[in-house]
């Protein structure tokens, strides 16, 4: 399963330090068929200590995680939407994926230039989600324009996409993401029809600097302010040091730990963003484990077994007749398949199976 997640912001905030951190941990592609190669794209792991404890389980020779497709997307300025700067670039990448993340500066630092000279976050999301917003607009004040002769002969399904649009419209004009409107199913898969940008499940990375004039570690107002903004529109956000987490891209394990520790760093952000948006996309894991290879596979939520299925092969799905299923957690604890199999941990569940996050699955065809 191909999905993507933008990463956008303002000059300065920290954006391509970041997406260098991203793909020091990238994986190579040639195990995930759906990935391009693109200098702009990172194939980022997963981290899941459940996979590695499968894979030891099983003496597997190899260890293959989920991952997520990280994009850097040009920057963007006052005036995207009218192509200002590299405007009509940023939009058009925008639109290619499928959720984003917006890197917002939390640190003051007089040696690195702001592009509008002050240190104010919320108001630097203001900025990106205006440009978003005009683009919406049109967009859905275009199709509202279309639809109009549709609506006058009274086809039912252009008067009902004609009031889910000028409801979205309206939650537009009053300067909403699209994505905190509360609509129905059906609506939703109007709205879905037109790939809004905000639209878009969003989330924010809040990017310090170690050592630094920090926002959050000084308890200033313009911090209170943030936090009172993401509890508001319920906002996901994570805290990451890009610049500590580039510095240290090229290390690993307890020497990794160590320098961070040094240069002030707390924990590993990079770590929290990748699993924050992989949560973002409404995905989880399944696995499959034996000595050939250990292997997390990337599912929606809510996926029944035969769809879970046609993440290995489209035969899963088509030719699925049932699937042993096993939570992670019971067949480590039983030790082998055998004793999860007498104790009845191990299930045959059919088509109407909702796979759960952390099942390790058989598929019977």
């Amino acid at each position: 399963m191909s999905l993507s997640i933008g990463i956008v912001g303002l000059p300065n905030v920290g954006k391509s330090t970041l997406f260098n951190a991203l793909t020091k941990k990238a994986v190579p592609a040639e195990n995930y068929p759906f990935c391009t190669i693109d200098p702009s794209v990172g194939i980022v792991p997963v981290p899941d200590e459940r996979l590695w404890k499968l894979s030891t389980f099983s003496k597997s020779a190899k260890t293959i995680p989920a991952v997520v497709e990280f994009v850097d997307i040009a920057g963007l300025v006052k005036g995207a939407s009218t192509g200002e700067g590299l405007g009509n670039k940023f939009l058009s990448n925008i639109r290619e994926v499928d959720a984003i993340v917006e890197v917002v500066r939390i640190f003051d630092d007089e040696k690195i230039i702001h592009v509008h000279n002050k240190i104010d976050p919320v108001s630097d999301i203001e900025v990106i989600n205006f440009e978003l917003l005009l683009v919406d607009e049109e967009t859905v004040s275009k199709r509202l324009l279309n639809l109009q002769k549709e609506v006058k002969s009274g086809k039912k399904e252009a008067i009902f996409e004609n009031e889910v649009l000028t409801k979205v419209d309206k939650h537009i004009k009053e300067g909403r993401l699209v994505n905190t409107l509360e609509l129905e199913e059906k609506e939703r898969l109007v709205v879905k029809m037109l790939n809004l940008l905000t639209f878009k499940p969003i989330m924010y990375a809040l990017n310090k600097k170690a050592g630094g004039k920090n926002l959050d570690e000084m308890g200033d107002e313009r911090y209170k302010k943030l936090l009172e903004f993401f509890t508001k529109e319920k906002f996901q956000y994570v805290v990451i040091d890009a610049g500590i987490e580039n510095e240290l891209k090229d290390l690993e394990g307890e020497e990794k730990e160590m320098f961070r520790t040094e240069l002030g760093g707390k924990d590993d952000g990079i770590d929290s963003l990748i699993k924050a948006g992989y949560k973002l996309l409404n995905l989880i894991t399944y696995f499959t484990t034996g000595e050939d290879e250990t292997r997390a596979w990337t599912i929606l939520r809510d996926s029944t077994a035969p769809i879970a299925g046609q993440a290995i092969h489209t035969d899963f799905k088509d030719k699925f007749i049932r699937a042993e299923v096993v939570f992670n957690e019971n067949l480590l604890k039983s030790g082998s398949y055998a004793v999860a199999r007498e104790k009845g941990l191990v299930r045959t569940e059919g088509k109407e199976y909702i796979v759960k996050d952390g099942d390790v699955i058989e598929f019977k065809i």
